[in-house]
């Protein structure tokens, strides 16, 4: 079957945007009655909180003032009770769209006119595209889906995605869920994906509301028996301003998003749903939160039940109430609450404060507008969801996240002439549920590696082991024989959500059971060359096949989505030139030895043999580097222009006793908004194939920063495509404060003089010196 080239640029982006905007002129089906302020209802048509043209603000006072406090307490539960006499309905807060609109939240269901939603891969492969324009349009696309479903019925506007945890241990379960190990690309990812699910809505109009998620040094579910529920993350705040918070920083202010979810765990002996610092303080005070903030499910009750860590269940609905937590993904706050405020352990003004934050984005959505048909997105329907343009985007992230990892001798791409037989084995060479991860919903349709790859060639197909636990070899004998009689060997192998998932952290990184002995016996047997294809959410250490030369290929797909099989096949058949990098570091399995997943330190300590984690900070032998991946062409890039010196401006109130003898200069002592620097690179594809570069921008400050800052860490990326024989010239823009600032043992931000490294990809290397200016 023929396919076009499917590169993601401008001008394709362009035109998949227009036949996005194609389909939002359909039948919306049966119409959703309205959630609040129906115009038929003639007891509500007097009420402020009722009149659009009123302020948001207005509105919300004249609601809390009608509530009593039995009322307002059973509003501060995910399944809001309804206020008939208000002619308010019930409404479930928790739904989710990590990579499309899912059922593991109670306010979505698929039946009747929307059986299932678009799949795209998950978070950790379309991670893999280092693709903001992509991951603004995937949260476009999962929106408008989310919109139709809820004029339809079936959905809510409030979605407890994205995932932004910076994955700092290759064990977490719950990887797959994340953009990978870096803070800087976590953050942009995060940013990106929040603007596209919230849309570009006029004044403070939201189209759903996101919520960005664990708040915070979350990443470990369950591991030698301890679990999320009482594990007390012990973090310095270098740690905590460098990595950890970075993403849901970068939520707030560049993604302007609705929510943010505390967390399970505890953070320096404080439950991150009890912790004013982290919740008033910071995501609202210091970041200026607009929106609400939730608690992971049943958060408030671990926090008592389980954390012990107040004496009476009121005095936990009370702390979290004051630490600045709006809304309890569970019934803890509609239990307790009435009952704190009587012991006086809060005022009903704590109360109407969290209400005004959750009202106020119910608002925003036009929840309280009357008629959804009459709102912005109102014609959205049926026809909306899993629509052509909808699944051929599904279908180009998985592309773009694909990583060849290694292709010895160019055995890639194969040819549907030369290779007419192609032999597909493994426990994943046939899966459907497998290639959508976790927090999924029901996909439009499926194609699997084998449906995939018969479409280019004849397929022999051999699972070989019934699952990917592969406990035993007895159908290995068929495996060989069916790779003794192909032109080609397609070996699809790796994990599943038996392994990797929420509450199941992973023993080792190794390919489970007898798998690697059914990789090294049928490409010992394969006539033809042999091709291996991972199907995982973290890193696997295959160290053995990336060794052995009878494995010519090694693709990393990691969870790819409904259309996973097309795209892997088409990037075997060179239809597609894979252009994805690798998110996270590939560790070998004598990495964990020295590494227990409740260590939170980030930077080595040789003294006591703690290794680091991730490429910012670790220093020791990998599987695969941070930011691998090969492509089918070859790219020269060159750095045509970029500063050699940069002043830093005193601000007045800065003098020599303020300074003091600090090779660092603070933030607030200099004029970040006048501080930035363009790096003008040319990319010129000097192969035979039309390819897209991943131009990856790496800084190093001078060893003398007081942040210790260890290896490179990255600054900037671009997507570029270019034609065979072409060049692109791009400009990676540099925010000196935001970039080229380090951090200290305290927590402060500051930027070291001297002489900064710029590198970009892997060799090229630039130097930069910063100075002050008085």
């Amino acid at each position: 079957m023929a396919y076009n080239n499917h590169f993601f640029n401008p001008f394709r982006a362009l035109s998949l945007l227009a036949l996005l905007c194609l389909s939002f002129s359909t039948n919306t089906g049966e119409a959703r009655r309205p959630f609040a302020c129906d115009p038929n209802n003639n007891l509500t048509k007097g009420f402020k909180f009722c009149m659009v043209s009123a302020p948001v603000n207005a509105r919300v006072a004249d609601l809390i003032g009608r509530l009593t406090l039995q009322e307002k307490s059973m509003l501060l539960a995910n399944n809001a009770t309804a206020l008939p006499r208000l002619g308010i309905q019930s409404y479930e807060w928790w739904s989710e769209a990590l990579h499309g609109v899912s059922n593991a939240g109670s306010g979505t269901r698929f039946d009747g006119d929307f059986p299932g939603a678009t799949s795209f891969p998950q978070v950790i492969t379309t991670a893999a595209s280092f693709n903001e324009s992509l991951w603004e349009l995937i949260g476009q696309v999962v929106s408008d889906e989310a919109r139709a479903m809820y004029n339809g019925g079936a959905a809510g506007l409030t979605y407890w995605s994205p995932n932004v945890n910076v994955l700092r241990d290759p064990r977490w379960g719950r990887a797959q869920e994340t953009p990978g190990e870096d803070p800087f690309m976590t953050s942009k990812y995060a940013a990106s994906y929040v603007r596209g699910l919230q849309g570009n809505a006029k004044g403070n109009q939201l189209k759903v509301a996101a919520c960005c998620k664990h708040y915070t040094a979350y990443d470990l579910d369950d591991w030698n028996g301890i679990d999320r529920y009482h594990f007390n993350a012990k973090v310095s705040k270098q740690d905590l301003e460098e990595t950890y918070n970075v993403p849901f920083k970068g939520c707030v202010l560049e993604g302007k998003v609705a929510s943010v979810m505390c967390s399970y765990n505890q953070v320096n002996g404080k439950p991150t749903c009890a912790d004013p610092e982290i919740l008033k303080n910071t995501i609202r005070g210091e970041w200026g939160l607009n929106g609400y903030i939730v608690s992971d499910c049943d958060s408030v009750g671990v926090l008592y039940d389980n954390q012990h860590y107040t004496e009476t269940p009121e005095e936990a609905a009370a702390d979290s109430i004051k630490a600045g937590l709006d809304l309890d993904c569970g019934p803890f706050l509609a239990d307790h609450t009435e009952k704190a405020v009587k012991k006086g352990l809060i005022t009903e003004k704590d109360v109407d404060n969290a209400l005004a934050n959750t009202l106020a984005v119910q608002m925003r959505l036009g929840m309280f507008d009357g008629e959804p048909s009459a709102q912005p997105f109102g014609n959205l329907g049926p026809k909306d969801v899993c629509s052509p343009a909808h699944q051929q985007l599904a279908l180009e992230a998985a592309q773009q996240g694909i990583v060849l990892l290694k292709n010895r001798g160019g055995i890639l791409p194969l040819s549907n002439r030369r290779h007419r037989t192609v032999a597909v084995i493994g426990p994943n060479s046939d899966v459907n549920v497998t290639m959508i991860g976790n927090y999924a919903g029901v996909p439009c349709e499926y194609t699997t590696p084998l449906q995939g790859i018969g479409r280019y060639s004849k397929t022999i197909h051999q699972q070989a082991c019934t699952d990917v636990a592969c406990n035993d070899n007895e159908l290995f004998e068929a495996a060989e024989a069916a790779a003794q009689q192909a032109d080609a060997t397609v070996l699809v192998m790796g994990l599943d959500q038996s392994i990797e998932t929420e509450m199941r952290d992973r023993t080792g990184l190794l390919l489970p059971g007898y798998q690697r002995e059914l990789v090294y016996r049928v490409a010992r047997a394969s006539r033809g060359p042999t091709i291996m294809v991972l199907m995982s959410g973290g890193p696997v250490d295959v160290s053995f096949a990336k060794k052995d030369p009878r494995i010519g290929a090694i693709l990393w797909a990691g969870f790819p989505g409904q259309a996973g099989g097309a795209a892997i096949a088409d990037v075997l058949f060179g239809t597609t030139n894979p252009g994805g990098k690798l998110p996270m570091t590939w560790y070998p399995e004598s990495y964990l030895a020295k590494v227990p997943m409740t260590n939170m330190n980030m930077r080595a300590n040789p003294a006591r043999g703690y290794p680091g984690r991730t490429y910012r900070f670790y220093r020791g032998p990998v599987v695969y580097p941070f930011g691998h991946g090969l492509t089918f062409t070859t790219f020269d890039v060159k750095l045509i222009q970029a500063p050699t010196q940069v002043s830093l401006p005193l601000s007045s109130a800065v003098n020599s006793t303020t300074l003091g003898a600090s090779n660092a200069l603070k933030l607030e002592h200099t004029n970040c908004n006048s501080l930035s620097l363009g790096v003008h690179i040319n990319v010129k594809n000097t192969g035979t194939m039309d390819g897209t570069h991943t131009l990856l921008v790496y800084s190093t400050p001078p060893a003398s920063g007081k942040g210790s800052a260890g290896n490179k860490r990255l600054v900037g990326f671009k997507k570029v495509h270019v034609s065979a024989g072409s060049d692109q010239r791009i400009v990676v823009g540099l925010q000196v404060c935001q970039h080229l600032s380090d951090v200290d043992e305290f927590g402060v931000r500051r930027i070291p003089l001297g002489q900064h490294q710029i590198q970009i990809g892997d060799d090229l290397k630039h130097a930069v010196s910063f100075n002050m200016r008085m």
